[in-house]
This record gives structure tokens, C-alpha cells and sequence, in this order.
């Protein structure tokens, strides 16, 4: 890693070498990784940190930070968000405190990002915007016809015939869940076959993604639109 003149950060300009060892990813915009980031940076400065002792004497830098990590993933916005965390140097990995464990829904992984791509129908086109766009589906929410397939949620089982909007799909979830008040769900029931799965699964299969490069996987997401924010 290096400074400005490299494109990076101006923090981390005339210092180091650096060596990344954590990530976290799967921000829904750039706009809310950028203030994560911003807080993970400043905690004294952030109101939702403010429970957050500071530095200890006994404490290194990293260790701090994990442990500003730690308090982050478990408050809100950042706790409902379908983040990962990925270990780029196992040999540094630090243990989450029984008391600070990240959300079930934020999986721990190890090793290089992997480059993703979605997968190709037999023409070379992708099977499921083929598929949206040839047929026009209804969503089963509002019986209204889904004529763009980034706007589409299929479930997860494979004989389940279910096809929604994200929007529609998700306020279903916040409903069912009593927690109206967010714009992201964390889990829900599926309306057509009634299983539970976890709103990053669901994404994570909207855009049919196959990895491209080794490494070990609980998956990452592809980043998506902050559709439930309009």
C-alpha cells in the first residue's frame, strides 16, 4: 500500500511499507463503505462509538482497531449490513471477543478476494436476464409484471416458483419480522415455498456469481443498489 501518489489514502502517505491483513466488503454503495471507513478511522469522533475505550497502554495499534471492528459490526446501521470479513494473512487473525461476535449473517473467510462474474447462459447472455426479459414475470407481492431482471428475486430452491421485486420483497421481510423501521432485512420467510433464508443468500443468487480465482469461500457479495433507500 502506499500514499497519494500511488492513489491511495493521504494518511498513509511517507509511511510504511503496509501490508494489508483484514477487509471488510460487501457495502451496498461506496458512499456507505466510505463512512464505515471514516468511523472505523476516527471511532472518537463517531456518535455511535462513542462506547468505545480508547486506546489502551498494553494495546497495539492493530489490536485496537480489531477491537473498534469489533464494536462497529455490532451496532447499527453497520450491523444489518451483508458484510464480510476476510482475513487476507491468517497468520494475524485475532478471536472476536464471546460478548462482540459479528451478526450470524456476516460470514469470517480467509484468503485473496476473489474476482467474480456471472454466469453465462448457453448464448453467452445471462440466463436470468434472458429469462425476465423474454417472459415478464409478476412479482408475487404486488402482482405488478418485473420487466428488469436487477429488479428481480427468484428463492433459492430450485423448484420454488417464486419471482418478486427486491423492494417488495424486502418490505415483506421487514414486515413479517416487525422491523418495519429498517430498509434492510436481515432474514424472511419465502412467500411461495416458506423456508428462511438470509437477505445476502438471496442477492448472492440474484446475480448467479461464480467465483473466478482459488480461495477459500463462505462468499462475498457483488455490491447492490440502494433500491430501498428511494
Amino acid at each position: 500500500m502506499a500514499g497519494v501518489q500511488k492513489g491511495g489514502a493521504n494518511k498513509t502517505s511517507g509511511r510504511g511499507p503496509w501490508e494489508m491483513i483484514l477487509i471488510i466488503h460487501g457495502f451496498p454503495s461506496d458512499i456507505i463503505a466510505l463512512q464505515f471507513e471514516w468511523a472505523w478511522q476516527n471511532p472518537g469522533r463517531s456518535r455511535r462509538l462513542r462506547h468505545v475505550v480508547n486506546k489502551r497502554s498494553k494495546e497495539n495499534s492493530i489490536q485496537f482497531c480489531f477491537r473498534v471492528l469489533s464494536a462497529m459490526l455490532n451496532v447499527g446501521p453497520w450491523n444489518r449490513l451483508p458484510l464480510t470479513i476476510r482475513w487476507l494473512k491468517q497468520e494475524y487473525k485475532m478471536e472476536f471477543a464471546i460478548e462482540q461476535q459479528p451478526p450470524i449473517h456476516m460470514p469470517i473467510v480467509y484468503g485473496p478476494l476473489n474476482k467474480r462474474k456471472p454466469k453465462k447462459g448457453k448464448n453467452g447472455g445471462s440466463e436470468e436476464l434472458r429469462d425476465v426479459n423474454n417472459t415478464y414475470y409478476k412479482c408475487v407481492e404486488c402482482s405488478k409484471k418485473i420487466k428488469d431482471a436487477d429488479d428481480c428475486l427468484t428463492c433459492i430452491s430450485v423448484s420454488c416458483p417464486l419471482k418478486a421485486h427486491l423492494i417488495c420483497l424486502a418490505k415483506r421481510f421487514l414486515l413479517d419480522s416487525g422491523e418495519g423501521s429498517f430498509l434492510i432485512p436481515v432474514q424472511g420467510d419465502c412467500p411461495s415455498c416458506y423456508h428462511t433464508f438470509l437477505w445476502r443468500d438471496l442477492l448472492k443468487h440474484r446475480n448467479q456469481t461464480e467465483e473466478t480465482t482459488g480461495g477459500d469461500s463462505n462468499s462475498d457479495i457483488p455490491h447492490w443498489a440502494e433500491e430501498l433507500q428511494h
